[in-house]
């Protein structure tokens, strides 16, 4: 269960980044050359963005600028990912990004100079445009919050500076923590922070389980005050940026560029809360039962109901069932499932330094990367279908749409990646007829679906919204209060039922995404959506996944209630998500009447 040192892991069970280019040479040359364009683009179109065809035209010459930024982003970014302690690589992803800073200071011209055209020329590039539309509409409605040219160009080339608090983060979480072996029973056992998550978070054994909690969670008590800082250096950040840009507070500012109301954002913290809450705490109780607890705790959450029939699943294996599960969507999907496992855009390996959890960085009508760490479990194909599905999106959007469209708002981009988790166990609740199986089926998709998206994303995102109200009011955050938060958050949700043991509170400390803005959140907003977009298609079959399939190409044309009309929803109202809270409480219900039936226990 050690984890291996980079390089010397797998080449197979690595991604391949010579997609992006053949080599490292390559990538600095067309960085040259990026910058040589930047200095004609800025020749030509600087100081003469006063007419609709010259902000069409430097717009649609601007895109593929972009374009080339997001793939020296990537390359050089995505090797960093995959090994924090290779100090080489973290060296050039600091030139690059250095340069990208200084390239995207010199065009940051553009959004101002177009601002300060006259009105009706504004109006008249907005007809005459066709894939940069969309973007003249949103910098226009960002026009009352946009500052001074010169200003905006500081705030620019201070970018990097700005990221500081998450890069500590990263660099405390993945590359200094050193995690000691831990002892249970008498054995001891290697620990680290992926070695946690991915393995002993899960583990049946009851003794092994609570001493690596004990043992990961001293050793991130140990680092708390740094982490705090960072942070609360976020998240005040954020609220001066709130401020300078005139927005009546930070939810306001961080919500703006989602196209979500604030009524919206509470909806989903506060009707999950209070309506999820019941059903998962006798889900808690049923596995106390099954594993005969002397009490449910707070690290036993994530154990499956049934470990003995948690069946371990090879890479090749995995490639079969989500090709199989995901066919319902159509060839074009399955041969891009195909490609993933072929051209290598998945990163399986287990190193140390490697970035925790998973995710998928796409590039415009390219391929996409997706990083996981491999544990042979049937979880990873889950996270697999889940990053499958961010990529999907990105193959439909880029199709159809400019490269200003293809990504929609924060609010739906989980939508396509947990739809995927919807299909595969939908597809395999039809594989074939077995109590036992249904119900492994039904509880992966609680433990890992529901349980990741509606709890504990949503867990850090009522944690997250008391933070802000603290630094709205005036306030700042350390280790102790937001511990106490924490602490807070888990007892409002599990009750009595779950006991919240000390060191639970500094879950705070593991989420990256907190330095993402309000983005945790959005998990439970995109499966809300895709829970009910998978009934439909249950139900329904061709007609629901030709609509899905538009919503994905649709990218970001439209706002987050618009997007989700095509696929057949209205998210303004809170009937679909208490449709989805209530098809959640059924799974649990069928999950307690199976175990009654397999096992004879009862909750």
């Amino acid at each position: 269960m050690e984890l291996a040192a980079r390089k010397d892991v797998p080449v197979e069970e690595t991604w391949d980044l010579s997609l992006i280019f053949p080599d490292e040479k390559t990538m600095w040359d067309t960085l040259e050359q990026l910058k040589e364009k930047v200095k004609t683009f800025a020749a030509e179109y600087a100081g003469k963005l006063n007419t609709a065809e010259n902000i069409v035209r430097c717009l649609d010459e601007m895109e593929q600028l972009l374009v080339t930024v997001g793939e020296l982003w990537s390359y050089a970014g995505l090797a960093m990912e995959a090994d924090y302690t290779d100090n080489a690589l973290r060296e050039r992803e600091a030139k690059v990004a250095d340069a990208m800073t200084r390239l995207e200071s010199d065009i940051s011209f553009v959004d101002s100079e177009i601002l300060e055209a006259p009105q009706e020329e504004l109006e008249k590039a907005v007809t005459l445009a066709k894939g940069c539309r969309r973007y003249i509409q949103d910098l226009i409605a960002k026009k009352a919050h946009r500052l001074s040219a010169e200003t905006e160009k500081v705030l620019t080339s201070l970018s990097r500076s700005l990221e500081v608090p998450y890069d500590i983060y990263n660099t405390m979480k993945l590359a200094d923590i050193s995690f000691d072996p831990f002892t249970a029973e008498g054995k001891e056992y290697p620990l680290g922070y992926s070695l946690y998550e991915d393995n002993y978070e899960l583990e049946a054994d009851t003794s092994v389980r609570r001493a690596a909690f004990r043992a990961f969670y001293d050793k991130l008590k140990q680092y708390q005050n740094t982490t705090a800082a960072a942070y609360n250096a976020c998240v005040t950040q954020e609220k001066t940026m709130s401020e300078l840009r005139k927005f009546p507070d930070v939810f306001s500012s961080l919500l703006f560029d989602q196209k979500v109301t604030r009524e919206m954002y509470d909806r989903q913290i506060d009707v999950i809360t209070e309506r999820l809450a019941p059903h998962m705490r006798r889900y808690a109780r049923l596995l106390g039962k099954k594993y005969r607890l002397d009490k449910m705790t707070f690290g036993d959450l994530k154990i499956a109901l049934d470990p003995e029939y948690d069946p371990k699943v090879t890479i090749a294996e995995s490639h079969q069932y989500v090709r199989d599960a995901l066919s319902i969507l159509g060839e074009d999907y399955t041969e891009m499932v195909d490609r993933a496992y072929r051209e290598r855009w998945i990163d399986f390996a287990r190193n140390v330094g490697k970035s925790t959890g998973g995710f998928c960085s796409s590039l415009y009508r390219k391929n996409s990367f997706i990083l996981l760490s491999w544990n042979n479990r049937m979880s990873d194909v889950f996270t697999i279908a889940h990053e499958l599905g961010h990529a999907g999106q990105s193959l439909y959007g880029d199709r159809a749409q400019s490269y200003y469209d293809t990504d929609p708002s924060t609010y739906l981009v989980e939508a396509p990646s947990t739809m995927n988790e919807l299909l595969l166990a939908h597809y395999l609740t039809h594989a074939k007829e077995d109590k036992r199986f249904r119900r492994w089926v039904l509880a992966s998709l609680i433990s890992n679906t529901y349980y990741h998206n509606f709890v504990t994303h949503l867990r850090e995102a009522w944690y997250q919204r008391e933070v802000y109200r603290i630094i709205d009011g005036g306030g700042s955050v350390n280790a102790d209060v937001l511990s106490d938060i924490f602490r807070k958050n888990l007892e409002l949700f599990w009750g009595d039922d779950v006991e919240i043991p000390e060191g639970a509170e500094l879950t705070w400390m593991r989420q990256p995404h907190y330095y993402m803005g309000l983005y945790s959140y959005t998990y439970s907003a995109g499966l809300t959506v895709a829970t009910q977009a998978m009934l439909r298609i249950e139900k329904e079959g061709k007609p629901a996944v030709e609509d899905w399939k538009k919503f994905l190409a649709a990218g970001g044309t439209k706002d987050p209630a618009d997007l989700a009309r095509i696929a057949g929803f209205d998210i303004t109202t809170d009937g679909p998500l208490n449709a989805t809270i209530d098809y959640i409480g059924s799974l649990i219900d069928e999950i307690c009447r199976l175990t009654e039936e397999i096992d004879g226990i009862r909750v």
